[in-house]
């Protein structure tokens, strides 16, 4: 799992502010389908949203874990049903402060 500083998290939590989720984990929960639809968005985005349909809170804590420690990407922010994750890319297109 990648570590950001709170500045780094500031700056991508700015910049993630108009996207779009691009994958969801629906009543199945975090499948493999899922974390191979949210690998493909990180390497296609380095930075995206992911929506949880789920009303536990922990479950999807836990899940935010579980993606960051399979997929080597760093959390960003966990707000109500959205997480948001980064992955830098091997030609990254956000440069971090």
């Amino acid at each position: 799992m990648l570590d950001l500083t709170p500045q780094q998290r500031k700056f991508l939590k700015a910049q993630a502010h108009s996207l779009k989720p691009v994958v969801m984990i629906g009543n199945a929960g975090l499948t493999e389908a899922v974390l191979k639809e949210t690998a493909r968005g990180l390497a296609a985005h380095e930075l995206i949203k992911v929506r949880v349909q789920n009303d536990h809170r922990d479950e999807r804590e836990a899940w935010l874990a579980a993606i960051c420690e399979r997929l080597d990407c760093a959390p960003v922010q966990h707000i109500g049903k959205l997480l948001l994750i980064y992955k830098p890319a091997e030609a990254p297109r956000l440069v971090l402060p």
